[in-house]
């Protein structure tokens, strides 16, 4: 260990000796402001991965007690000490999006996300929520990267699908709805009605034959609605009319 190094340990747990709530020494506050862990690159060195647990631990406890600006900084340090302390970033953001900070709340949520590599119920939170925060501030393609992974991780939740598809269309994206649709049936191919969504947005944009096939799909799917059945004539007779 060089003595630079030793320098930074020696100052990162001179907090541990610090009371809750109390000032830090200067000493400290440039070790933590030097190695700000929210931008150092997310495969950074891990400075002290126990001094991380701790201030987590004593972020925890801010937000338990709604102490919320405390459990921010608390949680910043703890990234500092350790920049890939993924359950630090995700409380971070957390709290973030509950004092509907938003926008510092993104992109501790697309770093919480890249830095986890087990399919959770956090990660699947993460995902579905950055992808609804990016469509309300329509940054819409950039939402859609998160919408179409989340319909991959709840492949069976049908009303998020429509709800994204409706949010694109409806904002002039049609090529993301179309986009969405298809992650739906790639997730529930059984869905009849995903593939005449799908068939009326192509419809619209034009794309005739690819209409028809997802209509004939639907069909196919269901073959006793005669609602999709009569879609298929119904476009059968337009393409050969012109």
């Amino acid at each position: 260990m060089t003595m630079q190094q030793f320098a930074c340990f020696a100052a990162l747990n001179m907090l541990l000796l610090t009371p809750l709530g109390s000032a830090q020494d200067s000493g400290t506050s440039a070790v933590l402001d030097r190695y700000n862990g929210l931008s150092l690159p997310r495969q950074g060195p891990t400075i002290d991965a126990s001094l991380a647990q701790r201030l987590f631990r004593r972020g925890n406890t801010f937000s338990s007690l709604g102490r919320y600006e405390e459990a921010i900084n608390e949680y910043k340090k703890a990234i500092s000490a350790d920049p890939g302390f993924s359950n630090a970033i995700r409380n971070l953001a957390n709290t973030y999006y509950f004092l509907k900070n938003y926008e510092e709340a993104k992109p501790l949520l697309a770093r919480f996300i890249e830095l986890e590599t087990q399919t959770t119920a956090p990660l699947i939170a993460a995902v579905q929520t950055l992808g609804e925060l990016e469509r309300e501030s329509q940054n819409y393609r950039r939402a859609i990267e998160y919408d179409e992974r989340a319909i991959e991780l709840v492949p069976d939740d049908d009303s998020q699908i429509h709800i994204m598809a409706n949010t694109y269309n409806n904002n002039g994206y049609p090529d993301l709805a179309i986009r969405v649709y298809q992650a739906g049936i790639t997730a529930m191919p059984d869905n009849a009605f995903f593939d005449r969504s799908l068939g009326r947005l192509l419809e619209q944009s034009g794309r005739l034959e690819e209409a028809l096939a997802a209509y004939r799909s639907a069909s196919v799917k269901d073959a006793d609605s005669d609602f999709y059945a009569d879609l298929v004539k119904s476009l059968e007779r337009r393409l050969k009319s012109q």
